[in-house]
């Protein structure tokens, strides 16, 4: 009887990873894949818990699935299950709840419990405790350019804010060999663009060495990126977030060593505050973060520097507030993810006083987002005129006009017309001059 499965992903790219290996697991053992909206035997909703609303969307998109089909087995994965396993088990909305590091076993479990007929399953294990990287592997993904390798997993940083240390445990890296071989069978498959993602990439290889610190010494992370660079068929090497104190002179020299990597570095900042990032459990000052950026630019042409920022945490004051919005304005950041604070169960800034209005978050964010248009859109109009390397991804429809469109390595949208390119160039880096702003966000090239 032909089985169905369907698959949603909430929340980052190492989820997206995760699910797209676990789609893949299905698929050799035999399952059909159909759209989460269709209805289907199995559905598996990786789920996330960075924030309160995505908690809710976690829930919202496991009832969806049971109310779409009351008889299929709903399966939910991932942190928000790792953090509030009683109340998913308590409210029906899933017959199998799997926890982190746990996902490899996801098929068995399913067959399990479709053979035994059991009321439901619980697979959570204390993340804390565990030491070892669960080894999933991708052979395909929905984009056909692009592709993520997942290096590591878990953080051992305990911002204040965040609940991800409890759900994802601590730093688990992924053998230098496996992420080898899997970037070779990408490249084999067609895939020029190789994206390395984690929890905490910054923190790949600490959990190898007697003292964490010696990364910065030692530097796995850029002897991984170097050892990718000498696979045939890899294009470009994009990195995750890094932690900025990752980014030192010598670690900076030796990426420069590695041309495929982009000049697109995702540098976490989350306040421009001293006081604010004193709060938050951060290990660096809006200077120290400042000589970071000067740096990457000291050795790179107009590196993409983006980043996020969390606006309205506990006690943040308006003078606060302002010295963030002053300093990703003087830093000149290409793109911003802004986030309100969200009060998240266990971590120290839940206990913290003077939590903030969602008034007052609201206010800031559209500040803080207004500010970074304005920047993002500086940064794009500063490549008019120059000659860009596209990688071609898809075509689409603006304004009623066919394009093809692709990201250059700083990971700005470019767009060239249908009829001015080259016959089916999906997949493929092309050379094409930057005339304009197509849009706020792509920028209008020519084929030269």
């Amino acid at each position: 009887m032909d089985k169905t499965a369907a698959f949603l992903t909430l929340g980052c790219k190492v989820n997206s990873y995760e699910t797209e290996a676990i789609r893949g697991m299905f698929e050799a053992s035999g399952y059909r894949v159909v759209d989460f909206k269709d209805v289907a035997d199995i559905y598996v909703v990786n789920t996330c818990t960075v924030t309160n609303i995505a908690d809710r969307k976690s829930r919202q998109m496991l009832h969806q699935a049971r109310k779409r089909n009351p008889n299929a087995v709903i399966v939910a994965v991932g942190c928000y299950v790792q953090s509030a396993k009683d109340d998913l088990l308590k409210d029906g909305s899933a017959d199998l709840v799997v926890g982190n590091n746990k996902k490899t076993e996801i098929v068995k479990l399913v067959e399990d419990y479709l053979a035994e007929n059991t009321s439901s399953v619980n697979m959570i294990i204390d993340i804390g405790a565990e030491r070892e990287f669960e080894e999933l592997s991708v052979l395909s993904t929905a984009d056909k350019t692009r592709a993520f390798i997942k290096i590591q997993d878990g953080c051992n940083r305990f911002c204040s804010y965040c609940i991800i240390p409890y759900v994802r445990g601590r730093v688990r890296s992924r053998n230098e060999d496996d992420i080898i071989s899997e970037a070779g069978r990408l490249a084999e498959s067609g895939y020029k663009e190789i994206v390395l993602t984690g929890i905490h990439i910054s923190s790949y290889g600490t959990d190898r060495l007697d003292n964490a610190e010696d990364v910065y010494r030692i530097m796995p992370l850029a002897s991984l990126i170097k050892a990718i660079g000498r696979i045939p068929g890899i294009e470009r090497i994009r990195l995750g977030s890094l932690e900025p104190r990752i980014i030192t002179e010598d670690f900076v020299k030796m990426l420069k060593e590695t041309p495929k990597l982009c000049p697109h570095f995702h540098l976490s900042l989350q306040s421009g505050s001293a006081s604010v990032l004193k709060r938050m459990n951060r290990r660096y000052t809006p200077e120290e973060y400042e000589d970071r950026v000067r740096l990457l630019r000291r050795y790179y042409d107009d590196p993409a520097i983006t980043t996020d920022v969390i606006v309205g945490f506990p006690g943040e004051t308006e003078e606060e507030f302002g010295e963030t919005l002053d300093f990703v304005q003087r830093i000149g950041f290409s793109a911003i993810h802004v986030f309100k604070y969200s009060k998240r169960a266990g971590t120290k800034a839940a206990e913290m006083k003077d939590q903030l209005s969602e008034d007052v978050k609201h206010r800031r964010s559209n500040m803080l987002i207004s500010a970074a248009k304005r920047m993002s859109k500086d940064y794009r109009a500063g490549f008019v005129g120059r000659i860009e390397k596209v990688l071609v991804e898809e075509e689409e429809v603006i304004d009623g006009t066919k394009y093809y469109v692709g990201h250059n390595e700083r990971y700005l949208k470019l767009a060239v017309e249908a009829a001015d390119a080259l016959t089916d160039p999906v997949n493929r880096i092309i050379d094409v001059k930057v005339i304009r702003l197509l849009t706020d966000d792509i920028l209008l090239c020519g084929m030269i």
